[in-house]
């Protein structure tokens, strides 16, 4: 009797240890072909957005690299609420990724009433790509140059001035000047930063905070007039613009980040291997100075940076909004 349940308890283990040994052989041989078909990218903003035009370059260079075709699919829309609930209800395979920021990971938590994801339980974190500095625009039909100027300007005209956004960092940015100036600004929202400028350059809304590579290019044209960056510090990007706390917002410094993540459920062998070709791109001296071109600072991270970095984050932006006195919606 001993003899017999001997012989099936190692019956047991060698079963348990085969098993373990045919799923390893079956995920590194998954993500020795993978991928084998085109990977989709998902987008929370509309082409024409820093996240979208940042993105594709990056994705040049990876489709190269892989050997398949990267798809860019633009979902704007809820505050990113759509494109992010579209990539957690997808397949856990490594062909539907989503390429986001701040908007969808770490302030919709604490803007929106209701989430119909989770930014941490619904996703597998890739990597961390860049930052994309704000700044501050205006329409030239206002007389001001600077930011005291304009807030000297907006306390003579009470009610009348207006910022829209297109983005988390966006309305944030704008409810935390207003506060932190003591000033009266009407918020006008938008699904993404293109018509939001769209109307600012038409005179139909006053200002908005908009990431430096879709504002710069009407900066240089005379179109719009910058005053200032979100960050605390000047930016390297645009070195001649003050930060907002020098220009005379005290604690004002809010960055928008941007990272790669797959759907809960991706096997870890494909996430490390779509992490080391990111960050063989982005480490690249040339491909970084081109980023930089677009308004981007790049750099890179590994999954586990990136995973912790969301989870700080979400502390940030809770604060970020708290002290903004937004409301959820």
């Amino acid at each position: 009797m001993k003899t017999t349940r001997f012989a099936a308890a190692a019956l047991a283990a060698f079963a348990t240890v085969l098993f373990a040994a045919v799923l390893f052989t079956t995920d590194a041989a998954r993500a020795q072909a993978y991928p084998n078909r085109p990977i989709t990218l998902v987008l929370p903003f509309a082409a024409g957005s820093g996240t979208d035009t940042t993105t594709r370059i990056i994705s040049k260079h990876l489709a190269d690299a892989l050997g398949q075709q990267f798809i860019v699919d633009n979902k704007p829309g809820a505050n990113g609420m759509i494109a992010a609930t579209y990539v957690a209800r997808a397949q856990p395979d490594g062909y539907t990724l989503f390429v986001t920021t701040n908007t969808t990971h770490s302030a919709n938590p604490y803007l929106l009433k209701t989430l119909t994801y989770d930014p941490v339980k619904d996703f597998t974190a890739i990597a961390r790509t860049g930052d994309l500095p704000f700044m501050l625009l205006i329409n030239p039909q206002v007389p001001a140059k600077t930011v005291k100027e304009l807030v000297a300007y907006a306390k003579a005209n009470p009610g009348k001035l207006t910022y829209a956004s297109g983005s988390s960092s966006s309305s944030v940015s704008g409810a935390t000047f207003a506060k932190q100036a003591g000033i009266d600004l009407l918020h006008v929202p938008y699904k993404s930063s293109p018509p939001a400028l769209s109307d600012v350059l038409g005179g139909r809304i006053t200002m908005m905070f908009i990431d430096v590579l879709t504002g710069l290019p009407h900066v240089k044209s005379g179109d719009l007039k910058a005053l200032a960056v979100t960050t605390q510090k000047r930016s390297a990007l645009v070195p001649d613009l003050p930060s907002m706390e020098e220009a005379g917002v005290p604690s004002f410094d809010i960055t928008s980040w941007q990272g790669y993540f797959a759907p809960a459920g991706t096997p870890k062998e494909i996430i490390v291997k779509i992490n080391a070709e990111i960050r063989k791109v982005i480490d690249k001296p040339e491909i970084r100075a081109e980023l930089a071109t677009r308004g981007m600072d790049a750099f890179s991270s590994s999954p586990e940076e990136m995973e912790k970095f969301v989870k700080d984050q979400l502390v940030l932006w809770e604060r970020l909004v708290k002290d903004a006195g937004i409301e959820p919606q």
